[in-house]
């Protein structure tokens, strides 16, 4: 359950092409028809380095019998530049059964380098993404409506201090049923590593609902079945919001 929490954290994460409120997304993760954990991100404006700058938090934990096997509490933010939408600090605050690992990481693409708590000073790839930005950076830079079926954009990625490509991919338009209702959706693939958890690469979609650019739906193809991710709340500055 660990490693399901690890990639729902990662890649539920895709949305707003503008932020001007504090939005709130409430998910819960269901193998098959078990519930076995939640996931919580919030999106607020701030200010880092006296410059206007957006502040991604999120949370993902396991809850019932996979907390008592397996405790999972994850929490992952990072904060933007509000003009160009690429990172300036990370943090990654990750408690899965013993295993503790705290990390910050500090961006300066003027220099293209990072200063890690955990690896230190390095050169780095230009435009640098971390694994919170990439999809918010990906619907920024690329409007939908210029985007046709198979199209994909290969952005260098940090997670963990290991720096490697990560391919997003327009796979179609979809309309779908959640908690929240009918919505309709831009179903995207990420191209991530495929392992013991996942059964192929591109074994995760993402249904990014259209009228607000909002996650409300993940399906992964693992080697043991399918893992759901769904919407249960969508709410700004605490007010719950319709996506129909």
């Amino acid at each position: 359950m660990n490693k399901f929490l690890s990639i729902l954290i990662v890649f539920f994460l895709a949305a707003q092409t503008t932020v001007a409120e504090d939005i709130s997304l409430k998910f819960y993760l269901k193998f098959s028809f078990v519930k076995g954990g939640e996931a919580e991100m919030t999106i607020s404006d701030t200010v880092f380095n006296d410059r206007p700058a957006i502040h991604y938090h999120v949370m993902g934990k396991t809850t019932g019998l996979a907390n008592k096997l397996y405790g999972v509490y994850d929490i992952y933010e990072t904060y933007v530049d509000a003009e160009t939408r690429l990172p300036v600090k990370t943090i990654r605050n990750v408690k899965e059964g013993n295993y503790r690992r705290y990390t910050e990481t500090f961006f300066y693409h003027d220099v293209d380098s990072i200063n890690s708590s955990r690896s230190g000073w390095r050169a780095v790839p230009d435009d640098l993404l971390d694994l919170v930005s990439v999809f918010f950076y990906f619907v920024h830079k690329n409007p939908f409506e210029n985007l046709q079926p198979g199209d994909a954009v290969i952005y260098p990625t940090i997670n963990a201090d290991k720096i490697s490509d990560i391919s997003i991919q327009y796979l179609r338009d979809e309309k779908i049923k959640t908690d929240v209702g009918e919505v309709d959706c831009h179903v995207l693939t990420p191209t991530v590593r495929k392992g013991k958890v996942l059964e192929k690469s591109d074994g995760v979609r993402f249904y990014l609902a259209k009228k607000d650019k909002v996650p409300v739906y993940i399906e992964f193809d693992m080697q043991v079945g399918s893992l759901k991710t769904v919407i249960k709340h969508y709410k700004i500055n605490g007010v719950e919001q319709s996506l129909k």
